[in-house]
């Protein structure tokens, strides 16, 4: 059975399905010989260069690495930055083919859990609104949410792209100025937790990601480490994506 172009090259590890579309439009693609187009569909059969590197064997069942990484504050989650900024990828075990995935980003002044993958289908898939993938952040916000306001809160306000609400909202208590709460997304739009809390007009001062679907954040992982997921929850994470679970090597 055939299959698009650019999901393959995501299952490669090569990156995301959008970042492999963009690699097609230039022409930097080639299928046995012949410069491939946007929408070209193979077989697994075919010779594929992505600018002159030769793509190995497909290996169909092979499952994709996951890595769990403790984001420092001050990061970026690009791969390279102008202003010399540190970056996640900088901290990443280096593999030997393909490159890591994020699934999903933090913003420069949040910190917390992110999971890498060499499987770009599976990074999309986690990604895409339409699989409601649970993101659950704890928050330290400069003030206190009365119970009207953490009503509002989870019944949903109005942002600039639209409504949005949180899916959980939890009192994780607090003293002086400050308190936690902890709370739960399931879309992960752009700054989405500090832009919800703004709306109801208090100010995230702190903002941590604890757990993305169903792996959390390791009390023992430091800030700027990393780790293998386990397999049994690498196999939930593909089962949460709608993706079979690929099998492993005896």
């Amino acid at each position: 059975m055939s299959e698009k172009l650019q999901k393959i090259l995501a299952q490669r590890g090569l990156g995301s399905r959008r970042e492999m579309e963009r690699l097609i439009e230039a022409g930097r693609v080639r299928v046995s010989g012949r410069v491939a187009h946007l929408g070209d569909r193979i077989g697994g059969e075919e010779d594929i260069t992505v600018d002159g590197w030769r793509l190995g064997e497909r290996r169909q069942y092979a499952v994709g690495r996951v890595l769990m990484y403790h984001k420092m504050t001050g990061e970026m989650c690009t791969r390279s930055d102008p202003k010399g900024r540190p970056l996640v990828f900088d901290h990443l075990p280096p593999i030997r083919q393909g490159r890591w995935v994020a699934v999903g980003r933090l913003d420069v002044n949040s910190s917390g859990l992110m999971l890498f993958t060499t499987d770009g289908e599976l990074a999309a898939r986690l990604m895409h609104p339409s699989r409601g993938i649970v993101r659950r952040y704890a928050a330290r916000v400069l003030g206190r949410a009365t119970p009207e306001v953490m009503t509002r809160l989870a019944t949903g306000l109005v942002l600039e792209d639209g409504p949005a609400r949180f899916l959980d909202i939890q009192d994780a208590g607090g003293e002086g100025a400050n308190h936690w709460y902890h709370v739960s997304i399931a879309e992960g739009r752009k700054r989405e937790v500090r832009r919800l809390f703004a709306a109801a007009g208090l100010t995230v001062s702190r903002l941590i990601r604890i757990a993305y679907g169903p792996v959390e954040l390791p009390r023992m992982l430091r800030p700027g480490h990393s780790r293998p997921v386990p397999p049994p929850l690498v196999d939930l994470l593909y089962r949460e994506a709608g993706l079979p679970v690929p099998a492993r090597k005896a």
